[in-house]
C-alpha cells in the first residue's frame, strides 16, 4: 500500500503514514483490543464511500444519492446476521462504548441502575466508571472477581443483583481472561427484572468462529466492537431481537449520532465476509491456542497469571508475586523499546494507581494474523519474561534482535 498520493499533495502526514506503517510491520503488537485487518478491508476504508452522508438506514434515508450506501450496509447487516445468528443487528455504531450507549439509552431513563464488573477486576469505562458518560447518568453498582480464583463471582454477582435491584446487569469485559457463563448472568437478570447487555467487544471474533460460547440469543442485548478480533471495519455493532429492533435503531439514530461512517461500515461488510470463510475458524481457534501457550510459558518462567491461565485471546499477569517492586509501566515501556507492544493493565486487589498499575494485559490477536503459531508465542513469553525480571537498557539491547528476526519472520504489509 502506497502513500505516494498523499505524498504528493502533503509530504508531512505521508511521512507520519510511512512511519506508522514500518511501526506495525517491526514491532509485536499484543494490544489485546488490536488487530491487522487485511488490505482488503483497509481499502474498504478509504473508498468513495467517505464521501457519502446517508443519515438513516437502509431504503429510508434522509438525502438522496443513498442507493450504494444502503447496499453496502444491508450486506453488513445480512453477513452480521449469518455470523452471530442474530435477528436485528446495527452496524452504524462508530465503537462498542458508543453501542453501549445506545443500548443504555434504548432502554434506561437518567438515574436508573447498572449493575457491572468493577474495572480493576477486567470491567470496561462504558460499563459505568464514573469518568465515563454511564457512571455520571447512571446509578451504578459493581460486582468482582472471586480474589482466590480470578473467576467472576456468580453467586455474588446475583447477591449484589438482589439487593441492588439494577435495571440492566452488564456481562463482557475488557480483562477477563475466562470465558463468560452468559446463562448465569441472564439468569440473575431474569431474577430481578433486569435487562441483560452482553458486551462481546473483545472476543466478537470468537464467538463468531464458535470458540467462545455466543450470548446471542440469551442476553437482551449484545454490543461489540468490530476491529478486535473480528479483525473488520473499524467501530461497533448491536445485536438485539426484533422486540427492541426500533428502541436500538432511533438510539443509535438519531440518538446518540448522524450520518454513519459508511466507509467504515464497508469495512465491515468486508471483514465480516472474511469471517464467514472457514480459514477464520482456524484463526480464532489459533488466537485462544497461542494464547494458551504464551501463558503457560509466562508461568513456567515464574509469572503469576490472573486466574491461573486464560480461555480465550488474552492473559493477564500480575506482577506482585514474583515481582513486588516491579510496576506495569515499568514493563510496558520497556517491551516497547524492545519492540513488543502490550499495556499496563490493573489486576483484581489492585494496590497502586491505575496509572501505573500491578499488571499486564497482552493478547495474541495480532500475533496471530502475522501466522505466529505456539512455538512462536513461547518465544515471544521468553522474551516478555526476561524484560519482566530485568526492564533495564541492557536487557533491552539484549533481546531487541531476537524481536527483530521474530518479526522480519512474520511480515505484515508490503
Amino acid at each position: 500500500m502506497s502513500y505516494d498520493t498523499v505524498r504528493e499533495t502533503d509530504s508531512t502526514a505521508a511521512e507520519l503514514l510511512e512511519q506508522e506503517r514500518a511501526r506495525q510491520n517491526d514491532t509485536l503488537a499484543m494490544i489485546a483490543s488490536e488487530n491487522h485487518v487485511s488490505e482488503a478491508v483497509m481499502k474498504a476504508q478509504s473508498s468513495e464511500l467517505t464521501n457519502n452522508y446517508a443519515e438513516g438506514y437502509p431504503g429510508e434515508r434522509y438525502y438522496g444519492g443513498c442507493e450504494v450506501a444502503d447496499g453496502i450496509e444491508q450486506l453488513a447487516i445480512d453477513r452480521a446476521k449469518e455470523l452471530w445468528g442474530a435477528e436485528h443487528v446495527n452496524v452504524q455504531p462508530h465503537s462498542g462504548s458508543q453501542a453501549n450507549m445506545a443500548v443504555y439509552l434504548a432502554v434506561l431513563d437518567p438515574g436508573d441502575k447498572i449493575l457491572s464488573l468493577d474495572l480493576t477486576h477486567g470491567g470496561h469505562l462504558s460499563h459505568g466508571h464514573p469518568a465515563n458518560f454511564a457512571g455520571q447518568v447512571y446509578e451504578v453498582e459493581q460486582y468482582e472477581v472471586d480474589p482466590e480464583t480470578g473467576y467472576v463471582d456468580y453467586e455474588g454477582l446475583r447477591e449484589t443483583a438482589e439487593s441492588f435491584d439494577p435495571d440492566v446487569i452488564v456481562s463482557g469485559y475488557s480483562a477477563y481472561p475466562r470465558e463468560v457463563d452468559f446463562e448465569r448472568v441472564q439468569a440473575a437478570a431474569e431474577a430481578v427484572g433486569a435487562y441483560h447487555l452482553a458486551d462481546i467487544a473483545h472476543i466478537t471474533g470468537l464467538v463468531a468462529a464458535g470458540v467462545h460460547e455466543s450470548p446471542v440469543g440469551v442476553a437482551d442485548f449484545v454490543t461489540g466492537s468490530t476491529h478486535k478480533t473480528i479483525r473488520s471495519g473499524r467501530g461497533g455493532i448491536i445485536m438485539t431481537s426484533e422486540e427492541h429492533a426500533d428502541a436500538v435503531d432511533k438510539t443509535v439514530f438519531p440518538g446518540t449520532q448522524g450520518g454513519p461512517a459508511m466507509h467504515n461500515v464497508a469495512g465491515k461488510a468486508v471483514g465480516f465476509g472474511e469471517a464467514l470463510d472457514p480459514a477464520f475458524e482456524r484463526y480464532a481457534q489459533q488466537t485462544v491456542d497461542n494464547a494458551k501457550a504464551f501463558g503457560e510459558r509466562l508461568q513456567e518462567r515464574g509469572l503469576s497469571l490472573v486466574s491461573g491461565g486464560t480461555d480465550n485471546h488474552l492473559v493477564l499477569a500480575d506482577l506482585r508475586p514474583s515481582h513486588p517492586d516491579t510496576t506495569g509501566k515499568e514493563v510496558e515501556s520497556a517491551l516497547e523499546e524492545a519492540g513488543i507492544v502490550l499495556n499496563a493493565n490493573t489486576v483484581p486487589g489492585e494496590t497502586r494507581s491505575a496509572f501505573n498499575p500491578s499488571g499486564i494485559r497482552a493478547g495474541t490477536p495480532a500475533l496471530t494474523t502475522r501466522g505466529f503459531d505456539e512455538d512462536a508465542c513461547r518465544e515471544v513469553a521468553d522474551i516478555v519474561s526476561e524484560i519482566v525480571e530485568s526492564p533495564t537498557e541492557d536487557t533491552v539491547a539484549d533481546v531487541s534482535d531476537r524481536v527483530d528476526d521474530l518479526a522480519a519472520r512474520h511480515p505484515l504489509y508490503d
